[in-house]
C-alpha cells in the first residue's frame, strides 16, 4: 500500500520469507482476484489485505479527485487518508444494490475533501485572537457572502444525495460532466439528467430561501 495511506490499519513489518510473510503475500494475490465488491465484503470482515488491494485500485484516482477539489497536495493526502479509514470502518454499510463499489469509496473521498474545503474557508474567515470585527461596506459585504455561502451549502444539503455529489463534484472539483460520468462509473445520460434536475431543484430551494443572485 502507498505510503500516502501510511496511517491505515496494516500488519506489523514482516520478516522476508517468513511464514507469516508468506502468507500476506497470498492474501495479497487472492485480495486482487475479487471483484471491487467482494473486496468491501472482505473489509467489512477486518481483512487488511483486502484494504491493501482496494486502496491500489482507487488510490490514484481518489488522490487526483482529491486534488482537484483542494488545489494542495498535502491536504489531498489526508483527505485519502481519512477517506480509506471510514471505508475501513464502514465497510459493513457497503450495500453493492445501491452503488459501485467504486462510486461508494469515492463518495467518502469527495465528502472528506468538501469537508477541508470548508474547514480551511471558515479558518480563513475567522478573525484572529480578540480583534475587533472590522466595520464599513467590506465588512457588510463579507458578512453577505458568508451568509449565501451558508444559504447555498443548506439547499444543497437538501438535494438527493446522487445529485448532491455531482453538483459539488462538478463545482468545488471542476469535472465536466464526461469526467463526472468517469469518475462515478455512470452513463453520461445519467449524469446530465442528475445536474439538470439537482440544479432545478436548488434554484428552487435558493428561491424559497430568498437567495437572490447578483
Amino acid at each position: 500500500m502507498s505510503t500516502a495511506v501510511g496511517h491505515l490499519p496494516g500488519p506489523l513489518p514482516l520478516v522476508l520469507g517468513s511464514p507469516a510473510a508468506r502468507r500476506h503475500e497470498t492474501l495479497r494475490r487472492d485480495a486482487a482476484q475479487l471483484s471491487d465488491e467482494a473486496l468491501l465484503e472482505a473489509v467489512a470482515g477486518s481483512d487488511e489485505a483486502a484494504l491493501g488491494e482496494l486502496y491500489d485500485r482507487f488510490g490514484r484516482v481518489a488522490y487526483g479527485l482529491a486534488l482537484r477539489i483542494l488545489r494542495d497536495a498535502a491536504l489531498a493526502e489526508d483527505a485519502v487518508q481519512e477517506a480509506f479509514l471510514q471505508v475501513w470502518r464502514g465497510a459493513a454499510d457497503y450495500r453493492p444494490e445501491r452503488a459501485k463499489a467504486s462510486t461508494w469509496v469515492l463518495t467518502f473521498v469527495h465528502r472528506r475533501a468538501v469537508d477541508l474545503v470548508r474547514r480551511e474557508e471558515r479558518r480563513r474567515g475567522e478573525p484572529s485572537g480578540a480583534a475587533p470585527e472590522p466595520a464599513g461596506p467590506g465588512a457588510d459585504e463579507a458578512v453577505v457572502t458568508r451568509s449565501r455561502r451558508q444559504i447555498v451549502q443548506d439547499a444543497l444539503g437538501r438535494l438527493p444525495a446522487d445529485q448532491r455529489q455531482a453538483i459539488e463534484l462538478a463545482y468545488y472539483g471542476g469535472l465536466t460532466q464526461s469526467q463526472l460520468a468517469e469518475q462515478l462509473s455512470q452513463p453520461l445520460g445519467t449524469i446530465k439528467s442528475r445536474m439538470f434536475t439537482g440544479l432545478q431543484q436548488l434554484r428552487a430551494l435558493l428561491v424559497e430561501a430568498g437567495f437572490e443572485s447578483a
